[in-house]
């Protein structure tokens, strides 16, 4: 959950998202250290009378030639590394279909013979003191921690976006056409997100909450939802 004033990404709780934040910060001392060097060129070249053998010098056109492919080299080689891990989706233990609509989610565990259901934002006059306003839903999505998750995504009415934030996950949900993702979640917790795609008037009004539970409390909770 982010909090005021922050400047970061929100805590990972996946380990896609705990490679996407490292590959962030490699990204951002990579650009610190170019910034610094070219503010350190132009400041001595304003105070500094070059030579024009220094202009000239076909030692510093080949450096300045060779050092910019390598940067794009270590920026690309892990972003490819963590594109590939992204789209990969390996024998998962749960597959949950999620159906976007005008404007609430529609949830199908498809894993389980009758298990689906809605979920709507909660309205602020109906509220619980604590819970957050705008995010909250009368049905949360309730998942095993530390369980590869298959989610399969789309929309029955117009474009949407599956999208929560600290499990590094954002999914166009299309009418149509299925989408999927995948996630695991490192710690029990619970995780908000929304619809991040511009998808109608009441678009800021359809959350997502995800819920991160020991296996024990899943299936207590699945069987209570079968059988209700």
């Amino acid at each position: 959950m982010a909090n005021h004033s922050q400047l970061g990404f929100q805590d990972a709780s996946s380990p896609i998202m705990e490679e996407l934040v490292e590959f962030h910060d490699h990204a951002l001392i990579v650009a610190l250290a170019i910034c610094s060097l070219v503010l350190y060129l132009l400041a001595h070249m304003l105070t500094e009378k070059l030579s024009s053998n220094a202009v000239d010098a076909q030692e510093v056109e080949l450096i300045w030639t060779i050092l910019p492919a390598i940067v794009l080299v270590l920026l690309a080689l892990p972003s490819l590394q963590i594109l590939y891990m992204m789209d990969e989706i390996d024998e998962p233990d749960l597959t949950l279909k999620a159906i976007g609509h005008q404007w609430y989610w529609s949830y199908e565990y498809t894993d389980f013979k009758d298990l689906s259901f809605d979920s709507y934002m909660v309205p602020t006059p109906d509220l619980p003191n604590g819970h957050f306003r705008l995010l909250e839903v009368d049905h949360r999505v309730v998942i095993p921690m530390e369980s590869p998750i298959r989610v399969i995504i789309t929309a029955g009415d117009v474009l949407h976006s599956w999208a929560v934030p600290t499990l590094g996950v954002k999914t166009d949900a299309i009418p149509g056409r299925l989408n999927q993702t995948s996630f695991i979640t490192t710690r029990p917790g619970i995780f908000y997100g929304q619809c991040s795609e511009i998808c109608g008037a009441n678009h800021s009004y359809m959350p997502i909450v995800v819920e991160s539970t020991p296996l024990p409390h899943f299936e207590a909770w699945s069987s209570l939802l079968s059988s209700s």
